[in-house]
């Protein structure tokens, strides 16, 4: 489990393919705290650790992740917003985040507010992708409150810290961006389809 508070940004250093696997190999403030087997959401998207040295580590994607995110369009450079998973006994400062992606969005708007940025994403008409206002949601792994909410689109808005410190204000237009919506919301949303 996460809370969606990114610790930091890592960089990507090596992209290697394997059959329908990929292989990404980041470098990180904290790479020399990890160990094989932990668990580490990139860009929102919950992946393991499968090997480690003091200046970098690797993770594996396989196919299902690929199709799901936003994974496959990486390139070496590319900065990934990264939090390990949630300590027994820490403060939940964001919300419950499972690092289970449901789609991508894509960025079709970002307006200055002199202090603040609202950004706005067009995402699939779906059921089960349920914002609300005032609700939350994750974006690339951040937890964010919803603003504005519709069937297909929602928007957010971005204190500085926010965009100075994730890779939010490294996003253009027509950027594609992984989406978790709200467990909760997933669960009642369910129980009242089934009613």
């Amino acid at each position: 489990m996460f809370t969606g508070i990114i610790e930091g940004l890592g960089e990507l250093i090596r992209v290697e393919k394997e059959d329908l696997n990929v292989h990404f190999t980041l470098s990180a403030s904290f790479v020399e705290e990890l160990r094989v087997d932990q668990s580490v959401a990139h860009d929102g998207v919950c992946l393991t650790v499968v090997e480690c040295t003091k200046e970098s580590y690797t993770v594996t994607a396989i196919q299902e992740t690929l199709l799901r995110t936003n994974l496959s369009s990486w390139t070496v450079g590319e900065r990934v917003n990264l939090e390990r998973c949630t300590k027994v006994g820490d403060r939940l400062d964001g919300h419950i985040v499972q690092g289970h992606v449901d789609t991508t969005a894509v960025l079709r708007s970002v307006e200055d507010h002199k202090g603040s940025w609202k950004l706005t994403f067009d995402h699939d008409r779906s059921p089960e992708h349920l914002t609300v206002s005032k609700g939350s949601v994750t974006i690339n792994g951040i937890s964010l409150t919803v603003v504005d909410s519709a069937d297909d689109c929602f928007s957010v808005a971005i204190i500085p810290y926010t965009w100075n410190h994730t890779n939010l204000g490294l996003l253009e237009l027509g950027a594609t961006v992984n989406i978790e919506f709200d467990v909760v919301g997933k669960y009642v949303a369910r129980m009242m389809a089934g009613r």
